[in-house]
């Protein structure tokens, strides 16, 4: 149990940092991601609402955090 809230909060952000550093686009990897914990959840992976909660702190963080990197990768380019 802990195991799983311990992924649930570090996971989908690097997750959606990763996709977004992959497509160059941080909404595109935000909605890989939710669509990626939308599958697990669909197979019953996620089955209580303290992961689900903890899930979305993690992928507002990780949007946050790849908004920032998006941001520092334009001011490298210019």
């Amino acid at each position: 149990m802990v195991d799983k809230m311990i992924l649930a909060l570090f996971m989908p952000a690097l997750l959606v940092l990763l996709f977004s550093r992959v497509t160059y686009n941080q909404f595109l990897g935000l909605i890989l991601t939710v669509a990626l914990i939308a599958a697990s959840a669909y197979k019953g992976y996620t089955h209580m609402w303290e992961l689900i909660i903890i899930d979305a702190f993690s992928l507002t963080a990780g949007l946050w955090l790849s908004n920032r990197m998006m941001k520092q990768l334009k001011v490298k380019l210019n």
